[in-house]
This record gives C-alpha cells, structure tokens and sequence, in this order.
C-alpha cells in the first residue's frame, strides 16, 4: 500500500516536471493566446525564482507553495493552453528529458564561474591594493 503511494507520488513528481518544462516550450509557441503566456511566464518564473512567497526556512508552511500554488499554476495555464498545442510541448519535453547529461559540460561550466570568481577577486584585491 505504501510502495503504491509512493509509486503514484513519483509518477505524479515527474508529470508535473514535464509540464513545467511543457508550459514553458508553448510560451514560446505563437498559436498559444497571449493570456496563457504571460500566465506561463510568471508560474515559471516564480517556479525558478530564488524568491519564495513563503519562505523555505519556515518549517512545514515553507514548502505550501511549492506543494499548493506551483501545481495549481501549472494546472490553471495548461487548461489555458489549446490541447493539441500541450500535446505537442509534453512530447518535446518527454524528448529533452531522455537526452543525456553531460557531467563534464557540467565540470567545465563549474570551473569557469571559480575560475572567473577567482580573477574577479583578484581583480579587486589588487585594485583596493594600489598605492
């Protein structure tokens, strides 16, 4: 019974991912009326923002959005968006989904931002330095 939970959690999760990354594709899309864009914009947007509406520290409440307005944005702009449009956004999302990760592209673009953190300080440190 809890594995069955557990299971329909997961699968539900996943959905949900899909068809953040969905909206997102058919905000790009032109056939996909003008409201339903801006309202995919600001759901992603507020998806991805490092902003909370109730902050994660906060034990249990912190998590509310992410568990109550996240799904129920994602819900509200998917019925907005024409079904043969979601169709088309879930399966190029469900494609992007299966490619694989690069942990080296990841490693190189890591290095980059140290390296180029590094010779900001640098920078600045012979800078406030000077005589």
């Amino acid at each position: 019974m809890l594995s069955r939970i557990k299971t329909g959690i997961k699968t539900w999760a996943k959905a949900l991912k899909r068809d953040a990354h969905a909206i997102y594709l058919a905000s790009r899309d032109p056939r996909v009326p003008w409201y339903a864009k801006a309202l995919a914009i600001a759901v992603a947007g507020y998806a991805l923002s490092p902003i909370d509406l109730i902050p994660d520290f906060i034990p249990v409440v912190g998590y509310l959005d992410e568990l109550i307005l996240l799904p129920l944005g994602i819900w509200l702009v998917v019925t907005l968006i024409p079904d043969e449009i979601m169709v088309e956004c879930r399966a190029k999302a469900n494609a992007a989904a299966q490619r694989p990760i690069s942990r080296a592209g990841m490693a190189v673009i890591i290095l980059l931002w140290i390296a180029g953190a590094v010779m900001l300080g640098w920078i600045g440190f012979s800078w406030w330095n000077r005589p």
